[in-house]
């Protein structure tokens, strides 16, 4: 293994030694018309023979530019676009000493003409929307959408697939303006290749009704729109792939479009029990993001890079099944859908050890459980943009989920004194199932007045609810003591929890200066009703029958929340900067009524005052900062309020308190970010805090046997602060060779109030997560990606009997990819991992490396692959968790080595302007 890094490291440290002529070019740009200098016109350089992009730039704010590289050519073409007026065109004599232009003059262009010629620059820049040409940006063969967003200048894209764009997340990403598969950005990210794609644009997040209003859009949110080619607009194509291993591991999927100009049709199916979501045809990469990408619900359920498959950790199978159809319905109409069946079973074994912090002592709890979590769902999603006229859009987004699931868990956990002392220890056992259904409708109805900005919205929210389950439940429960208890629990329970929740509002915007300084005046109301009934019975041993009706665990509520929210706000936008400040008042009644205890039921209401204020500036197309202030309320849950005693753990009773005021919360976000396009750099830094007064907080008392009771109350001092930034800088060696750097840095100070054994405490968290990484890439040969996080805690607590924590975590990665000999890619994941502070027993730190051989055949249509998981067969999820009053090391099932071989074929019969292809298709598997 050593020697293998010292390799890897010698290759990421060496570069070709080029022949290569380096160049400099500068000038500057204005329009001929008033000697205005030009901001944001590209200006690039290609190859004279076949028109290779070398270099490009963009002129700043005073119309200078800068072209800085190298080329093996002695002569290039010089060419600046500029919106609205006439390219310039100029062949450059390439030579060791810097070359300064003359002041170059653009011509306004004809309007006609421009509608005619289709710009090859490969980055355009407009008010709004940051355009790249995708034919100006190398990548590998075959390569797919998200390997062309990696080569973008100022574009991050993420192991799991996520994506920001100078700093700022990537929400959404459309296909010729449409949603492709719902709200998952990897379904159309890793499935749709490269050569479909004309153009990438980028531009501030905003709805169909924001846009057609002519409202600003969500400066720190992106959404990215794909074009595709005007000849890929009618045809066939897909992928289908299958794979089979050792240890009875095997994936299939396969995905198949219909485009026929605006009418699209897409099909997809996967399964496979490798802990993958099954959608990326795993010849190359990402069939083992799953395995380490996962992230747990409350509720049990587990998510998959993005896409919910049911519950538990461990090892998962899972099936899949999904439609997409897109189409226009009249002129400015247009639908679209999607439908998915989602099918999992998950195992999981779980170890935990936990040291309970107590101001005078510890205690020490000891836990092993099992799952097998099976879960069935089908989930349906739909569009409606209706434009009625020019002035008038109505937008409908309904949506429909089904859901059910069946869970078998089995726990024991013990609890002992600082001497050892076994103080109670619990047996449990349940059986659950449930089945959930869920209905929910958007609505927007926008009408513009005028041409100075002014429009009437009214928008709806519908949530409808409604969930049954059936639980059997053995538990046994011995507490130890002056007050020894045994427990026994042997019940089955029918719940049924069903809401309706429905908000609303109105929003008139009154134009002050014609598109520039407005008015909004809103109103929302908001109302949710909410019925649970839990009717648990113990097991009647001379009848045999689940028959006597336990009140004391048993409820019966229905719980009403009601608001009215008036608003005004001031708005100013201009092409540099927009703000936007505003006040409200929320008045909040909250009614639970309790049939089974009628003296528990309650009627409260809050008034709240509500502040915001967001402000973004712009200072060039290359960078802008934006700062946003929040003050708002949140009122304590129902369950917080009623002063209900939940024994439903034996160990632990939580009691509600309806003397709890409301939470009283400040945020304060800032960010600034820039990418230099001449000097190929970006830099951004973010900075967030929160300051929380009345923050509701549980309060625990622990007796002499480790048996907790939990009720709520208020408390001040809470804050919390992020700062984070990055700084990158692309070196491009030669025309082969590329370097690129990312370094990180990010930190946060979290101070909580809370209480442990009834005395109050604050615990302050200091966190400081420095980073790098690297690439190389010689083009069409080798690619390697080293990086390295490091991860400092140090907790501080203000008893004098708690003892301050310092942890420490190493994370190194190290990926690679050739690309020789010709068709066949060979790559390797791996990463390190050390966290020397988890307890004994528990692995401190394991090697984990993936690796695949990909090899094309069938003219490049097909690839076999052999992979290999976890090639030095040392995978873990040993972590360790720390708050105010535990640490907790743990460890589950993980994923064991296996060998898969696969194979993955693709099909395209896309033909040129619109015609589709014949011939082209073949199926063979």
């Amino acid at each position: 293994m050593n020697k293998l890094l010292c390799i890897l490291a010698c290759l990421c440290t060496c570069l070709a030694y080029s022949q290569s002529t380096p160049f400099k070019i500068s000038g500057k740009l204005i329009s001929e018309e008033d000697q205005s200098p030009l901001e944001s016109a590209t200006i690039y350089l290609e190859t004279l023979k076949d028109s290779t992009l070398i270099t490009y730039t963009i002129s700043d704010k005073n119309g200078e530019f800068v072209l800085d590289n190298t080329t093996y050519e002695d002569s290039l073409n010089l060419t600046i676009s500029y919106i609205g007026f006439e390219s310039h065109l100029q062949i450059i004599k390439i030579g060791k000493d810097p070359i300064t232009l003359k002041t170059v003059r653009l011509k306004t262009a004809n309007l006609l003409e421009e509608v005619i010629i289709r710009s090859r620059a490969p980055i355009t820049v407009k008010k709004d929307t940051l355009e790249f040409n995708v034919a100006s940006f190398k990548t590998k063969k075959d390569a797919n959408v998200e390997d062309l967003l990696k080569e973008l200048p100022g574009v991050e894209v993420e192991e799991d697939g996520s994506i920001k764009v100078n700093g700022k997340a990537v929400s959404q990403i459309f296909v010729n303006g449409k949603p492709f598969f719902g709200n998952d950005p990897t379904i159309t990210t890793r499935n749709l290749t490269k050569e479909l794609i004309e153009k990438v644009q980028i531009t501030d997040t905003k709805s169909k009704a924001e846009a057609f209003s002519g409202e600003k859009g969500d400066s720190e949110s992106k959404t990215i729109n794909l074009t595709i080619k005007e000849e890929n607009n009618k045809g066939v194509f897909g992928r289908v792939s299958a794979g089979a291993g050792t240890d009875e591991r095997y994936e299939y999927a396969g995905m198949v479009n219909i485009f026929d100009n605006e009418q699209r049709i897409s099909i997809l199916a996967g399964g496979n029990n490798i802990n993958s979501s099954g959608f990326s045809f795993g010849e190359i990469r990402k069939m083992f993001g799953g395995a380490r990408n996962m992230s747990m619900s409350g509720g049990g359920s587990f998510t998959i890079d993005g896409r919910s498959f049911g519950g538990g950790q461990g090892i998962t199978t899972s099936n899949t099944a999904g439609a997409n159809y897109a189409d226009e319905l009249g002129k400015g109409n247009d639908f679209s859908g999607d439908y998915f069946h989602s099918g999992s079973r998950s195992k999981d074994a779980t170890r935990t050890q936990r040291e309970n912090i107590l101001p005078t002592s510890r205690y020490f709890t000891n836990s092993e459980s099992n799952s097998d979590n099976t879960t069935d769902s089908h989930s349906a999603n739909m569009t409606f943009n209706i434009k009625v006229d020019s002035t008038f859009m109505v937008n409908v987004r309904p949506s429909f989920r089904l859901s059910n699931s069946s869970t078998t868990f089995d726990r024991q956990e013990a609890s002992r004194d600082e001497n050892e002392v076994l103080t109670n220890q619990s047996e449990t056992a349940s059986f659950v199932e449930s089945i959930g259904r869920n209905f929910g409708n958007d609505v927007d109805i926008t009408k513009r007045f005028g041409s100075k900005g002014s429009f009437l919205r009214l928008n709806a929210n519908m949530d409808v609810n409604d969930t049954g389950s059936d639980d059997f439940l053995n538990s046994e429960t011995n507490i130890y003591g002056d007050a020894s208890e045994d427990i026994s629990r042997k019940q089955f329970t029918d719940g049924d929890t069903r809401s309706n929740n429905f908000n609303t509002g109105i929003t008139y915007r009154l134009p002050l200066e014609a598109k520039k300084w407005f008015l909004d005046f809103k109103y929302g109301f908001g109302s949710s009703n909410r019925k649970n009934v839990r009717s648990t019975y113990d097991f009647d041993l001379e009848a045999q029958a689940y028959d006597d009706f336990n009140t004391e665990l048993s409820t019966d509520f229905t719980n009403k929340n009601l608001r009215h929210s008036p608003n005004i706000r001031l708005v100013y936008n201009d092409e540099k900067m927009s703000f936007r400040v505003g006040s409200g008042y929320t008045n909040r009644t909250i009614e639970n009524s309790d049939r089974l205890r009628p003296e528990l039921s309650l009627k409260q209401t809050f008034n709240f005052l509500d502040l915001d204020a967001n402000m973004n500036y712009r200072f060039s197309p290359k960078s802008s900062l934006n700062f946003n202030y929040d003050f708002d309320n949140d009122a304590p849950s129902i369950s917080q309020l009623q002063p209900f005693k939940d024994v439903s753990d034996p160990l632990n009773t939580i009691t509600g308190n309806p003397d709890l005021k409301p939470s009283q919360r400040h945020s304060l976000n800032f960010g600034y970010n820039n990418y230099d396009f001449q000097k190929r750099t970006g830099f951004y830094i973010y900075a967030n805090a929160n300051l929380i007064e009345d923050k509701v907080v549980s309060k625990t008392t622990v007796d002499e046997n480790f048996v907790r009771n939990t009720n709520y109350t208020n408390v001040d001092g809470n804050y919390w602060m992020y700062i984070g930034s990055s700084y990158s800088k692309d070196f491009k060696v030669d025309s082969l060779q590329t370097v690129k750097i990312r370094l990180g840095l990010s930190g946060n100070v979290n101070k909580q109030v809370n209480f442990n054994n009834g005395i109050e405490y604050a615990t302050t968290s200091n966190r400081l997560n420095p980073n790098l990484g690297i690439t190389y890439t010689w083009n069409k040969l080798f690619e390697i990606m080293p990086n390295y996080r490091l991860s400092f805690t140090k907790t501080h607590y203000d008893l004098d009997d708690f003892e301050d924590r310092n942890f420490i975590s190493h994370n190194l990665g190290i990926r690679t990819a050739t690309f020789f000999p010709d068709k066949l890619e060979w790559r390797n994941d791996i990463s390190f991992m050390y966290n020397p502070n988890v307890a004994q027993g528990f692995q401190k730190s394991a090697w984990f490396w993936n690796a695949t051989l990909a090899y094309s055949i069938l003219k490049d249509n097909g690839t076999v692959t052999l992979k290999v998981y976890d090639l030095l067969n040392q995978n873990t999820n040993a972590q360790r968790t720390t708050t105010e009053n535990y640490i907790q090391d743990s460890q589950s099932t993980v994923l064991e080595q296996y060998f898969m071989w696969s194979f993955s074929w693709k099909f395209n019969s896309l033909g040129p302007k619109g015609e589709s292809r014949g011939g082209d298709m073949h199926f063979m598997m």
